[in-house]
């Protein structure tokens, strides 16, 4: 029984507890809900005050704007009012300046009716004694007639042959006097607008080849380049394009191929390869490609740097990358974008020299050879190629025309494509700047002395001076001196019509006269 009454008393005490710990529960759930509520009250509160201080704050910001505008507005209207009022006492300027101008044209006009009226006069005047002069020369041509026995016709015609032979003499003389002067000061001014520009724009002279060397640390690399049985060197020139040649010179392998870009990527591959030690046909193959991914960035910024570093500013991004492609061609050994940077500075030297368009002269100079880096219709001149990319990309038809002209293939029709004709003649021309296969420069010397010889009353012909200089000699009995001067003009048009060369041609006739007597 005790029992019992100890689980009634555990069960009693429990519910008690329960019942205790509900109203308990229920007391501090009731006092948070107030918290809540009261905090809830204080955040909308907080909220409105924010809310009311955020709008007060935007209707200041929102006057001060409208006052600011209204002022600016004011301002600016002022302005125009006082532009107009200027324009309006312009015009009331004008006006006086143009009813002056109608009074004196009045005053002119009346002049010149009074002077029409006194010319007619003294017209009828010079008439009726032209008609007296006639009739005098009349009868003293007749009188003439019958003293010299000859008429008037064969009289004239005896005048005019021999005032003909005198003309010609006369006008041969005067046409080699002012052809001389016009040499001597056309050729000082000439010289002077170019050999400022040469001297102000300085150049390399050192000229590229077809091979590149890559040196190496021992020769004992070259067996790891060659790989067995020489597929490692099979893989890398079938990957680059170039031939890669290793014999017995010391610590150094060539690369040989007429394309820059492909010695280049394949020189700096050869040295990332050898760098890391891991050669074989997958891993040159690898090597390779990032190369030209590398080359090609290396490319864009060349091109960026050369047009920052010439003050040319809106060039398209595909012509800043042709111009990059520039540096890795070269013209006769000549590196294209080395030529063509000089090519811009000579001719923004003599623009302003001449008072022409400094930025379309730099800016034709630079892209006048960018024909010569695509491989679009390569058919046509790399001046016509020119022409249709920078017209392609928006150029100025000045650039374009001094482009398409600098070979005359086009008709020039802007001031600066002379200036680009003769810059590019200048850099290609210089002493170092190119070089020409043997055989072409020996034909090119017989060109020269086969044309002056196929002149008549020519004797010999030389050409010196690497075919600069052009030395005639002429038979002095058939040939005068004014026959001498005339034939080096004639020499010379024939050279330009017929023939291709750099710079210029000078050709000297002549003729020696020998007087020779024995005494006995």
């Amino acid at each position: 029984m005790e029992v019992v009454y100890i689980i009634i008393g555990l069960v009693v005490g429990l519910a008690i507890g329960l019942f205790v710990g509900r109203s308990m529960l229920k007391k501090v759930f009731a006092k948070e809900e107030q918290d809540a509520r009261e905090k809830a009250k204080l955040i909308l509160r907080e909220a409105e005050i924010n809310a009311e201080n955020i709008k007060k704050e935007r209707m200041l910001e929102s006057k001060e704007k409208f006052l600011r505008l209204k002022a600016e507005f004011e301002e600016d209207s002022n302005k125009k009012k006082n532009l107009i009022i200027q324009n309006e006492q312009k015009v009331k300027q004008r006006e006086q300046a143009v009813a002056k101008q109608l009074e004196d044209f009045k005053k002119k006009e009346k002049e010149t009716d009074t002077l029409k009226e006194t010319l007619t006069t003294q017209l009828e005047g010079l008439k009726k004694r032209q008609e007296q002069v006639e009739k005098e020369h009349q009868s003293i041509v007749s009188q003439l007639e019958k003293i010299a026995g000859l008429t008037a016709s064969e009289a004239r015609e005896q005048m005019v042959e021999a005032l003909k032979n005198e003309a010609q003499i006369q006008a041969s003389s005067y046409i080699k006097d002012t052809v001389a002067n016009a040499k001597l000061t056309a050729a000082k001014d000439a010289k002077k607008v170019v050999l400022e520009t040469i001297q102000r724009t300085a150049a390399e002279h050192a000229i590229e080849n077809c091979v590149s060397i890559f040196n190496i640390e021992s020769d004992d690399v070259k067996g790891k380049i060659i790989g067995r049985e020489g597929r490692n060197i099979r893989a890398l020139e079938a990957a680059t394009g170039v031939e890669i040649i290793v014999d017995d010179t010391p610590e150094a392998i060539i690369i040989s191929g007429f394309d820059p870009v492909r010695r280049e990527i394949a020189r700096l591959a050869l040295h990332r390869l050898v760098a890391d030690g891991r050669i074989h046909p997958a891993r040159i193959e690898e090597v390779v490609a990032k190369t030209k991914k590398s080359i090609e960035e290396e490319i864009v910024e060349i091109g960026e740097r050369t047009v920052i570093d010439l003050g040319i500013h809106g060039l398209h991004p595909e012509l800043i990358k042709m111009v990059g492609r520039m540096r890795f061609r070269s013209s006769y050994g000549q590196n294209l974008l080395q030529h063509s940077r000089e090519v811009a500075n000579l001719c923004a030297t003599m623009a302003a020299e001449l008072g022409l368009n400094v930025k379309h002269a730099k800016r034709a100079g630079l892209l006048h050879d960018i024909g010569k880096v695509t491989t679009e219709e390569p058919e046509l001149p790399h001046a016509i190629i020119g022409m249709e990319l920078a017209k392609k990309y928006k150029e100025h038809p000045d650039v374009v025309n001094a482009i398409g002209a600098h070979h005359d293939e086009i008709e020039m029709t802007a001031m600066v494509s002379p200036l680009v004709q003769a810059c590019d003649a200048i850099s290609g021309s210089r002493p170092g700047a190119r070089r020409e296969i043997m055989e072409s420069y020996i034909k090119r010397l017989k060109e020269l002395e086969e044309t002056a010889l196929s002149f008549e009353g020519v004797n010999q012909c030389y050409a010196i001076q690497a075919g600069r200089e052009l030395r005639v000699m002429v038979d002095a009995d058939n040939v005068t001196d004014e026959r001498a001067q005339q034939l080096s003009f004639d020499i010379s048009q024939k050279i330009e019509k017929e023939m291709q060369y750099p710079g210029q041609i000078k050709i000297t006739v002549i003729r020696e006269m020998r007087s020779v007597s024995y005494a006995k």
